[in-house]
């Protein structure tokens, strides 16, 4: 095994050490637990004029994924 992937640094071929590479995950995490949960619900139910349940539903699950990825780069010590 390389380096990388005993320090667990490595996120399939993308390289954490990079600095691209932070600032995208970190920002895709902020989007995924503040910002979708809000406005995709707003754009689920008013223009694409879904389900409430349904829009909910995806606004809780997107936001767990945004959890779990500021999880997954605070335990890879990307956000320190």
């Amino acid at each position: 095994m390389t380096e990388e992937k005993q320090q667990g640094k490595a996120f399939g071929r993308i390289n954490l050490d990079s600095k691209f590479w932070k600032t995208f995950f970190t920002i895709l995490a902020a989007l995924l637990t503040f910002a979708c949960p809000t406005y995709l619900v707003y754009v689920a139910i008013n223009v694409l004029e879904l389900n409430y349940f349904v829009s909910m539903i995806s606004g809780f699950l997107l936001f767990l994924v945004g959890l779990v990825l500021v999880w997954y780069l605070i335990k890879n010590k990307v956000i320190v």
